[in-house]
């Protein structure tokens, strides 16, 4: 996750509209409300799943793939081609802010 928020540090940046200065305070205040996982933790068998899943979609995202089956969780995701590729293979645990938002709606 570090090396993805990195990745897209400029783009975090730019729609933020923050400065260096403000995006640091800010990614220091986020990963303190994150617990990470060793990946070393997760089981074989849930990275030989997903990466199935993603082999044709974005190897670089196995990671998340594996993370999430291994928690038994839900992804969140603004990759456009990682969502649509999934729910494509029928994997029903992934979301992206608009369906979050609706869920959010419809709960109140």
């Amino acid at each position: 996750m570090h090396y993805e928020i990195e990745k897209h540090r400029d783009k975090i940046k730019r729609i933020s509209k923050l400065t260096d200065a403000q995006l640091n305070v800010v990614y220091t205040k986020v990963l303190s409300h994150i617990h990470f996982i060793n990946e070393e933790l997760i089981p074989e068998k849930k990275w030989i799943q997903a990466g199935e899943l993603v082999s044709d979609i974005d190897i670089d995202d196995i990671d998340f793939i594996a993370l999430t089956k291994h928690l038994k969780g839900s992804l969140w995701t603004g990759d456009k081609v990682l969502y649509n590729g999934l729910k494509k293979k029928k994997f029903k645990k992934v979301y992206t802010t608009p369906d979050l938002l609706k869920i959010r709606q419809a709960a109140k």
